[in-house]
């Protein structure tokens, strides 16, 4: 209100002022004479103000004039203007108006209208470096891929933009089973991006799945220095790396290398079980019997395994049935309660024939946790002891359906492997395998019932499910019709007489 008050005080004082003024030069006499072409013009006080007035505004106007002529012509030859910043601005407007439409209707799974927008933005704007990347992901959404390809190659050439592009071939070349290829960009992509934790696990995974287990330690050491692994998991990983470098350990002739390796393994995870079994046996070619023991009592007591108690066996090969169940003993002291433990003890009893400690060790288990492998065993006690045949075939029954047991289950996709690798064979997933039950327990039949080899070193298994098997299908073989008992019902003359040359030899 008072400022309003003020603006109009302020505007009736200048109009008094210039009507004072107006008066004042009306009151006074003289004035100015021009004389042009002849004509001589005389003006009061008054009225030369005004032409003063109207004179400087003519040259203002002219003056105005004369650089919007200059603007046009610098425009028409190409050069930055007020006028060509002026279209620019409405361009960039239009420009920046098609990216964000764009970048919406790519989180909106629009791939088609994001096309047309990025290139729309693309029209407009002429920044490379802002559209192509909306470009090359709204391509490679509408599956236009060899679009995509080519933006992403542009982003290469700018030095900003380098790691995106390669990131994006990547990923491309991922899509369609191009690993080797995939590989060495992840390479320079890492390369760009050292800290990218993306890029780190992608190029861990590509080399494990190559074997390159010199490079893949080599990523691993990287995530742990830039921070995106905790330092227990990069001991565990790198443990299973250095184990998968020692893997050609299990067969003849392993290089002096592999078997430190294998030992290393061991010493980054010491409950690695795998890890466990393979330095045991790299000392066992050393000769070095006490360390072999040493890693795997170590290994059992954590996470007692058929590999650890086979690879216990190998510690001493000759020794009787009787020396090795006096020799496991110290084994199962160390985790006397685990059921692996209760079926290796039971294992060895049965060859020992000390039928009696064989099922005290298996206690509940075949009612407990009912697997192949503990019916198997029940009914060789069964059958140790002199039970009756249907005992016996009942216990082989049962482990016909029975689930296999524990078995090294993948922990991402749930895929079971018959043996220990770095790499899921079903999803690729690096070292998410563990030795569990599965949640779908696979049906086992009685010839794959893990009879195991009962740590003797003899094929016992093999004899053991062949009598099952044998045993089983017996009655089914004794009851099903042959083709001779065929042919006999349908034709009983043709029977009678084949009857009868036999009681003439039964006879004679």
């Amino acid at each position: 209100m008072l400022w309003s008050l003020l603006k109009i005080l302020v505007f009736v004082a200048i109009v008094a002022v210039l009507a004072f003024g107006a008066r004042l030069l009306m009151e006074t006499a003289g004035g100015v004479q021009i004389t042009f072409a002849g004509t001589e013009y005389t003006l009061s006080a008054l009225q030369s103000v005004i032409a003063l007035g109207v004179l400087v505004f003519g040259v203002w106007l002219f003056l105005k004039l004369l650089s919007l002529l200059v603007a046009t012509l610098h425009f028409l030859n190409g050069d930055e203007t007020a006028l060509s910043r002026y279209f620019d601005k409405g361009r960039e407007r239009k420009g920046y108006k098609a990216l964000s439409e764009g970048l919406m209707a790519l989180a909106s799974g629009e791939g088609r209208l994001a096309l047309t927008k990025a290139e729309r933005a693309e029209k407009y704007l002429q920044q490379p470096e802002l559209t192509d990347l909306l470009v090359a992901q709204a391509a490679e959404m509408s599956g236009d891929t060899r679009k995509a390809s080519e933006a992403y190659k542009r982003l290469l050439s700018n030095p900003p933009t380098r790691f995106v592009g390669v990131r994006g071939i990547m990923k491309q070349k991922l899509s369609e089973g191009d690993d080797e290829t995939a590989r060495q960009l992840a390479e320079k992509a890492l390369a760009l991006r050292p800290k990218h934790a993306e890029v780190q696990d992608t190029l861990l995974r590509l080399q494990a799945q190559a074997e390159d287990w010199a490079g893949a330690r080599k990523t691993l050491s990287t995530k742990l220095k830039t921070g995106t692994l905790p330092r227990d998991v990069f001991k565990r990983r790198d443990a299973v790396l250095a184990l998968s470098a020692s893997r050609g350990l299990v067969e003849e002739g392993a290089t002096l290398e592999q078997q430190e390796q294998a030992i290393e393994a061991n010493r980054l995870s010491p409950d690695l079980v795998p890890a466990a079994a393979m330095a045991a046996r790299a000392y066992l070619a050393k000769g070095k019997k006490r360390p072999a023991v040493k890693v795997l009592k170590k290994a059992w007591e954590a996470q007692p395994h058929p590999d650890l108690a086979h690879a216990f066996a190998e510690v001493e090969p000759d020794e009787t049935a009787a020396e090795r169940v006096k020799r496991f003993d110290q084994l199962a002291r160390l985790n006397p309660h685990h059921d692996e433990t209760r079926l290796v003890m039971s294992e060895l009893n049965i060859v020992a024939e000390d039928y009696p400690e064989a099922r005290r060790w298996l206690s509940d288990l075949s009612e407990r946790a009912p697997d192949a492998r503990a019916l198997t065993l029940m009914a060789a006690i069964e059958r140790g002891e002199g039970a009756d045949d249907k005992v016996v075939q009942g216990w082989l029954t049962r482990a016909l359906t029975a689930p296999r047991g524990p078995q090294w289950v993948c922990d991402s996709c749930n895929h079971i492997h018959a043996d220990w690798a770095p790499v899921c064979e079903h999803c690729s997933s690096f070292d998410t395998l563990t030795w569990k039950r599965p949640e779908t327990p696979e049906v086992a039949s009685v010839a794959a019932a893990h009879m195991l080899p009962l740590i003797t070193g003899r094929d016992a298994a093999a004899d053991a499910a062949a009598a099952a098997d044998a045993e089983i299908l017996a009655p089914v073989q004794e009851a099903e019709p042959t083709a001779e008992t065929d042919a006999e019902a349908a034709d009983p003359d043709t029977a009678e007489a084949g009857d009868q040359p036999r009681e003439g030899k039964e006879t004679a």
